[in-house]
């Protein structure tokens, strides 16, 4: 049998798979299916170029916050205090830029991200040596607004509360960054990974403010708003459901077996089940195209399961079970067809795509009917088996490329940061000055995020 080869370096755990290392998989698609099916005939495959899903994903607004200039008017009182202060100012500002730059990577955004959060922390970590709540934490007042609730904004005096929201963009920005790298017109093996490893690594900050920082507000997280535990564990599965589509696609493009991408498509098809099912009981209005989205993706991975199901009982000789696989398969492609045009449809956050036009669904479809009709053929000359009335319970599971969300830890603490330092910020001397140098409260812009077109959709990746 000839040696498969492995989805990503045995020695690179960025995409935690090591699919094919030791299995001894069978190359191609499942006996029985003609190796046309495999080059769909919508997909023009130049020489040299491996064919492979195009992604498309929705991605909601990130959010917005007033600035703050850090200026505590005497409480500062030390040279090393004002230049805390001075660069908490800059840091947070450089960051802030940094979400709607198209040329930030995730080195950029990491390095700006552990300067600001690095400082920060120094309004939270206890730094005089007792168990006392830092005495910084509830000195600023900050604004932030919601991915789903539009342009109004919550506002805590709290630096754990600007902690969670600005680390909450932080997990937008990785999601919006892999939205990006996957729909670009040819995506190579590096860039593949690079989005699986950011859809993961934004999964990872959710669950770590989910259960270390916002249990620490003093203000409980509003109904229906980021910090809530619907919203947050929405993003957590829709971000580990994301990073599996690509290791479906990687699997699919190296030809493994077929039993294993229906087992991943059927656990990525669950996973938008759990998500839909999350959001439920949220407000329609702001949750409506989110949820359509979660419908259409699991109606769509399920067309994947029982499309890959079907080959896989072809193969065992199971026709009649494999061609009542691939109706269900067809219908479940139908649905999530109607879900595209609803999701168009639907108002609310996140960009207006026509997901039912890009390649990745139109493959599938080609790929359903083409499957379909070649076991209905083998039916009529070979096998002629009874096709069952009802379809093939799916108890699949995946023992390998399931995504989990990577660990995220803050930064160490700033080295400008001392118990010396911290002694020498002075709320008393504050109190005194804060009704004469009170100033207007700062306005909540938009975040103006930059307008990318979708580059052409081939499909395709040059090999």
């Amino acid at each position: 049998m000839e040696q498969l080869a492995p989805l990503y370096e045995s020695s690179d755990l960025d995409l935690g798979l090591d699919l094919g290392l030791e299995l001894g998989l069978d190359l191609g698609l499942d006996q029985g299916l003609d190796q046309g099916l495999d080059l769909v005939s919508s997909c023009c495959v130049p020489a040299g170029v491996q064919p492979s899903m195009a992604h498309w994903f929705h991605r909601n607004p990130l959010k917005s916050t007033a600035p703050v200039s850090f200026n505590f008017y005497g409480v500062a009182s030390s040279p090393a205090a004002n230049k805390i202060c001075n660069n908490l100012r800059t840091d947070r500002a450089r960051l802030l830029e940094m979400f709607t730059d198209i040329t930030c990577n995730p080195d950029m955004m990491k390095n700006a991200t552990d300067a600001y959060f690095s400082l920060l922390q120094g309004f939270i970590s206890s730094l005089d040596g007792t168990t006392q709540e830092n005495k910084m934490r509830f000195i600023q007042n900050f604004k932030w607004t919601d991915t789903l609730q539009g342009n109004v904004p919550s506002a805590q005096q709290d630096a754990i509360f600007e902690l969670i929201s600005m680390s909450y963009n932080v997990a937008i920005w990785y999601t919006k960054f892999a939205s990006r790298m996957a729909g670009k017109e040819n995506v190579t093996e590096a860039e593949a990974k690079d989005v699986h490893r950011s859809l993961k690594m934004a999964a990872g900050i959710f669950k770590h403010l989910k259960e270390t920082h916002i249990p620490r507000l003093i203000t409980p997280a509003e109904k229906g708003r980021d910090l809530e535990a619907r919203v947050i564990d929405a993003y957590i599965i829709q971000c580990q459901a994301e990073a599996q589509e690509v290791t479906i696609a990687r699997a699919i493009e190296l030809k493994h077996n077929a039993t294993l991408v229906a087992a991943l498509s059927y656990e990525t098809a669950n996973f938008y089940q759990k998500a839909n099912q999350t959001l439920h009981t949220l407000e329609p209005e702001c949750s409506n195209k989110w949820k359509k989205y979660f419908q259409l993706k699991m109606h769509f991975y399920m067309a994947y399961a029982y499309c890959y199901h079907g080959q896989t009982l072809l193969a065992s000789d199971k026709c009649g079970e494999a061609i009542r696989s691939l109706e269900e398969a067809e219908k479940c492609y139908q649905r999530a067809e109607e879900l595209c045009k609803e999701y168009r449809q639907t108002k609310g956050p996140g960009a207006t795509a026509r997901p039912s036009e890009q390649l990745f669904f139109l493959k599938l479809g080609a790929l359903v009917k083409n499957t379909l009709q070649k076991c209905q053929r083998e039916n009529g000359f070979i096998y002629f088996h009874k096709v069952p009335a009802e379809p093939p319970q799916l108890e699949l599971k995946a023992s390998y490329g399931l995504a989990e969300p990577l660990a995220f830890e803050l930064p160490p603490l700033s080295d400008q940061w001392s118990a010396e330092v911290y002694s020498t910020f002075d709320l008393t001397k504050g109190a005194k000055n804060d009704k004469a140098k009170a100033k207007p409260e700062e306005e909540v812009k938009p975040m103006k995020e930059p307008d990318l077109k979708p580059q052409k959709d081939t499909g395709c990746v040059v090999s």
